[in-house]
């Protein structure tokens, strides 16, 4: 295994994951705009109000820790989904670890 400060032994590694990301969600900017200019016209402009703008911020961290060494490495997270894509390669990690 390559790390930023050597070669290590993927045999003996432990892995963990970590989720410090969040998911926001907000009224479009854009449903403020088309409720107001329809509430003039019918009261239905007010459904305009119901488009939410959704959007993840924060980091995965993933942390390997073997004999002499330790890396932690902070994975941006774009989405949801992010983190069941990060778990699942280092479940993927953890079982060559598991058979080396």
């Amino acid at each position: 295994m390559f790390l930023p400060h050597g070669r290590f032994p993927v045999a003996g590694t432990t892995w963990s994951v970590m989720d410090a990301s969040r998911s926001e969600e907000k009224i479009s900017t854009a449903g403020i705009v088309l409720a107001i200019l329809f509430f003039w016209f019918c009261l239905l402009g007010l459904l305009f109000l119901l488009m939410k703008d959704r959007r993840t911020i924060g980091y995965i961290n993933v942390t390997v820790q073997g004999p002499g060494f330790q890396h932690t490495a902070q994975i941006p997270a774009h989405s949801p989904r992010s983190i069941y894509d990060v778990t699942a390669q280092v479940n993927w990690a953890r079982s060559i670890a598991a058979a080396a």
